[in-house]
């Protein structure tokens, strides 16, 4: 009886740090298509911004994004940046035109629904 009850606190640990447990992806397939980027946030449990992006995995290595700006003057912006999945993770440009990238990890990959930790920011996605 005394085993179980220090093994139990040991299996406890292992369940909580499994459930954060980062998802690797094993290519590119994995993320194909489009994605609705509708909140962020700085932590994972965080206060989430709604946000109205679209992100758009292409299979030629371009991550399109749309953004909506209803109140803004530009009601929609598009950029193309460029993207590649090593080791797992997501490996996206961080500015168009620069060979400047940042890791982007998902951390949790259910059904049509993904959440990416990149360097500063939680994204939640949903595929369209």
């Amino acid at each position: 009886m005394k085993k179980y009850v220090k093994i139990l606190p040991l299996a406890g640990l292992l369940f909580a740090f499994s459930a954060n447990a980062d998802v690797a992806l094993k290519d590119s397939s994995e993320i194909l298509g489009k994605w609705d980027l509708y909140a962020e946030a700085t932590k994972l449990n965080g206060e989430q911004k709604a946000v109205t992006v679209e992100w758009d995995f292409k299979a030629d290595g371009v991550l399109q994004t749309t953004a909506t700006d209803s109140v803004g003057r530009t009601k929609e912006m598009k950029i193309a940046i460029k993207y590649t999945v090593e080791n797992g993770e997501i490996k996206k440009q961080t500015t168009p035109g620069r060979e400047k990238y940042e890791s982007c990890k998902v951390v949790e990959k259910e059904g049509s629904k993904m959440i990416l930790k990149c360097t500063y920011l939680y994204f939640f996605l949903t595929k369209i």
